[in-house]
């Protein structure tokens, strides 16, 4: 007999081992785990009844070895096929006996730490249950042959999750056998061989995973990985969503991310500037009413300071298009800002300081920044701009944007102006 056990043994392990672990996705749990795994545990055992009057085991007695193979179908259900071995001695102030117990048991399994969501508040605690039906088979020096049943066994085993590969487990499990015509000490023989054996076990072991995916079905959460896709599509959406100028304009859809608060701006996120002339309506409006006043004959009259700062700081600027020493038709209103300034500040001068983008050769952005600026006095002297009072500044490659960027190579092919 115990060469049959130990041949079945044997067999289920080389099965287990060469069985195929080919990638699962369970509708649950949305995440490919691996479903097979090997559990080797051993420990201590406690026959209760039937034991014949005078015989007896030691309160716990060594010893009990298990071998188990299990089958997942998902992270909640499967099935087991175990193998064990029992010795039973006789114990203190009892006659001497040395008995052998050898089962095989085909069980079910819940895996209740995932039924039971202990990932809410553990990742390496798990618990398992199982239960089921088998054959056993006793053999004692104080009978000749072997005594066959039928056993029922149910249990309930910890584990503690080592590494994705490993875990260390405890298993608390209970054997009735029924049909057991012997006492466990095979001293004498039962009158009524029903549901009458029990016994306890008791052993800590390890389960080792197999397959070739990261977790096995034991550690795999419902919807894994799932709601970290949504998280990460929602976080995108709501970056996208973010208005850094509270100006209406979401800030994917912005063209222009430094519109001051409450400006008026388009669909695009850029101030409206009805008249071209390259200053938002906003800023003209402010400077209207806060700093003009009316005069009998002149009309209005600015805040020369105000004004300056705001061309300084590159409020007032001219565009040109990619290579073109020529400002686009919107731009040129930029250039009647700057003409209506000088015709009304006759003793004022300026700075006009060309810029290209980063594409190209530096030395060729060198000439084109400087025709650029060229282009836009030669515009102001044919305006009847002393051309003593302007001076051109080649400034070259404007380096303070992503060159891969073409909106922002955009906003460095211009000509900007310093009033002095």
């Amino acid at each position: 007999m115990k060469k049959i056990i130990l041949t079945l043994v044997f067999a289920s392990a080389m099965t287990t081992l060469s069985a195929q672990t080919e990638n699962v996705e369970s509708a649950s749990t949305g995440t490919e785990f691996n479903k097979w795994s090997v559990e080797l545990a051993g420990g201590l055992n406690k026959p209760m009844r039937p034991m014949t009057a005078g015989y007896r085991t030691a309160v716990t007695s060594a010893y009990v070895a298990d071998l188990g193979v299990r089958y997942m179908f998902n992270n909640k259900f499967g099935l087991k096929a175990d193998f064990g071995y029992n010795s039973f001695k006789e114990g203190e102030n009892s006659i001497g006996f040395d008995s052998k117990y050898y089962r095989a048991d085909l069980q079910a399994v819940a895996n209740l730490g995932r039924i039971m969501s202990f990932e809410t508040w553990t990742n390496t605690l798990g618990l398992l249950g199982h239960a089921g039906f088998g054959l056993g088979f006793g053999e004692s020096d104080n009978f000749s042959g072997t005594d066959r049943m039928g056993n029922f066994i149910a249990g309930v085993t910890g584990q503690i999750k080592l590494s994705n590969r490993i875990a260390l487990t405890g298993d608390f499990t209970t054997i009735l056998n029924a049909k057991q015509n012997r006492t466990f000490d095979g001293a004498s023989t039962i009158g009524s061989p029903g549901f009458g054996g029990v016994l306890f076990n008791g052993t800590v072991g390890l389960t080792v995973y197999l397959g070739k995916n990261e977790k096995h079905a034991d550690w795999v959460i419902d919807h894994e990985g799932r709601f970290d896709a949504i998280d990460a599509r929602f976080m995108a959406i709501e970056n996208k969503m973010l208005d850094s100028d509270k100006d209406g304009v979401a800030d994917y859809l912005d063209e222009e991310l430094s519109t001051p608060a409450g400006a008026m701006v388009d669909t695009k996120g850029r101030s409206i500037d009805k008249n071209n002339n390259n200053v938002p309506d906003e800023t003209e409006a402010y400077i209207l009413k806060n700093y003009a006043a009316k005069t009998g004959d002149t009309g209005v009259v600015y805040d020369n300071e105000l004004i300056k700062s705001l061309i300084n700081g590159g409020y007032v600027a001219v565009y040109f298009d990619f290579d073109k020493s020529k400002p686009t038709n919107v731009s040129t209103e930029g250039i009647d800002f700057i003409l209506t300034y000088l015709r009304n500040n006759p003793s004022a001068s300026v700075d006009i300081t060309g810029h290209a983008d980063e594409l190209g050769r530096s030395a060729y952005n060198d000439k084109l920044s400087s025709a650029r600026a060229a282009n836009v006095k030669t515009t102001l002297v044919n305006a009847k701009v002393d051309a003593s009072r302007l001076n051109v500044i080649a400034a070259g490659e404007d380096t303070s944007v992503d060159k891969t960027s073409e909106n922002a190579r955009k906003l460095v092919r211009r000509v900007t102006f310093t009033v002095k």
